[in-house]
């Protein structure tokens, strides 16, 4: 079976200040990136990833990461919006993968079980995330910063990735999504808006996206724990 995981890093990462993007900051005196590459690479289903980055960022990647571990097989430009990268991933990916993975390059604590887990229900499914319940309580709140609701939590879950599909699934979700000019806020969306199952594989609280200053900090809790070989 051919899994190919795509790993979006192509955002700026203003939340988290600094002129570098989170996904190349120091953890540990490593970037974030190295992290996540290397969860996926220790994965013996995994057989290939594509790097999306930024333009700016693109012959730094390059250097850094194509032909330095062979499991990196392409690094590709990110586009406009998340989608956009993992659109531009998805079209470099081999046709004759059976599987495609999509993992924030920001979310280093992943789990082997994560990614095996949505593998194996991305095949009995076609879609599958990663996700946790909510625990806490829910508010809907209006523009001038008032509470309008509380929401039910009952079923209310918060998503993650890993996410994974059938290669063919998520061709199809991408063609109808661009022939529609709908955008998802993940990829996930992009199956529901096909209409198609969504199948939930349960995350961990440890997979946390490192998107602020308070994250990094988090993390250095996580390597000795995580990575404790580097």
């Amino acid at each position: 079976m051919s899994v190919c995981a795509i790993i979006p890093a192509g955002g700026s990462g203003t939340r988290m200040g600094g002129i570098v993007p989170k996904q190349f900051q120091s953890l540990n005196g490593k970037p974030i990136l190295y992290y996540t590459i290397k969860t996926l690479q220790n994965c013996e289903t995994i057989s290939e990833i594509i790097l999306v980055i930024p333009e700016k960022e693109y012959k730094t990647a390059n250097a850094d990461w194509l032909g330095k571990l062979k499991i990196v097989k392409k690094v590709v430009i990110g586009g406009e919006k998340r989608q956009d990268s993992v659109y531009n991933g998805f079209c470099e990916a081999s046709q004759d993968s059976e599987i495609v993975l999509v993992h924030d390059g920001v979310r280093p604590f992943l789990s082997q079980k994560m990614i095996t887990d949505s593998i194996d229900a991305a095949r009995e499914y076609g879609a599958a995330i990663t996700a946790i319940p909510v625990h806490d309580t829910i508010k809907r709140v209006d523009t001038s910063g008032l509470v309008s609701q509380t929401i039910d939590r009952e079923g209310l879950w918060r998503v993650q990735t890993p996410q994974a599909f059938r290669y063919s699934l998520l061709l199809e979700a991408f063609n109808k999504a661009k022939s529609e000019n709908f955008y998802g806020t993940d990829e996930g969306a992009l199956i529901e808006h096909l209409g198609e199952p969504v199948k939930i594989v349960e995350g961990l609280e440890q997979n946390i996206k490192i998107t602020r200053p308070e994250d990094l900090e988090l993390s250095k809790a996580f390597i000795p724990m995580l990575f404790p070989d580097t």
